[in-house]
């Protein structure tokens, strides 16, 4: 009797294992992600780059056509903050060199962009979750912009507003408003294009056909 019952406890106890070690690796992957996505973040180091998806390719041109969603800030979601990472070390990479760059560029469509600020002092990078503009000035301004996913392609624009208010969360689950101006609201109009799907060369194309 003695040893069916110790035979039993053990039993228990793998089972007791079991189940914490089920649970512990459901709660591993992050809700933000799929598991194609996962994968693919969490494949190299936080400090290698991603792919660059390039817009003449016919597979990345689906995706880069294509709407991001909705992150859900949370400091403690291990493949959110090594995908900002990664995130960065591509718009950094040597073969990059942007001063923006938006999460369906490397492949992940999810409402995520790093933007360069050259509105602050030593222009600092800083990185925005679910970006929205909610309004625009009339006054526009005329910048030349170029893309990664565009390759050797740069172009001078007329239509992008002079200021811009927009609103995201950090990393952290805050929620901020701020108005951004000339140069570097033109990199928040880009890189929040980027999430609806839509490249600068489609402005052009406006500029264009009004002009015509």
């Amino acid at each position: 009797m003695n040893i069916l019952k110790i035979k039993r406890n053990i039993l228990q106890l793998l089972l007791v294992v079991f189940f914490i070690g089920c649970v512990s690796r459901k709660t591993d992957i992050s809700t933000n992600f799929s598991v194609a996505q996962v994968n693919l973040i969490m494949g190299e180091e936080a400090f290698r780059p991603m792919r660059v998806f390039k817009i003449n390719n016919k597979k990345d041109s689906v995706l880069l056509r294509s709407k991001s969603a909705y992150v859900k800030p949370d400091p403690t979601d291990f493949v959110l903050k090594k995908f900002t990472q990664r995130l960065f070390a591509t718009v950094r990479d040597s073969l990059s060199m942007g001063v923006g760059i938006a999460a369906p560029q490397v492949g992940v469509l999810k409402n995520i962009i790093w933007v360069q600020r050259f509105d602050k002092d030593e222009a600092p990078f800083e990185v925005y979750l679910n970006p929205k503009i909610i309004s625009y000035s009339d006054i526009k301004q005329t910048q030349r912009e170029g893309c990664l996913s565009i390759p050797n392609r740069r172009a001078v624009l007329n239509s992008r507003s002079k200021s811009i208010t927009i609103e995201y969360d950090t990393l952290e689950g805050n929620h901020f408003t701020e108005t951004v101006t000339d140069f570097t609201s033109v990199i928040f109009q880009h890189e929040i294009d980027h999430l609806n799907g839509i490249l600068f060369l489609d402005h052009l194309d406006k500029e264009v056909e009004a002009a015509n």
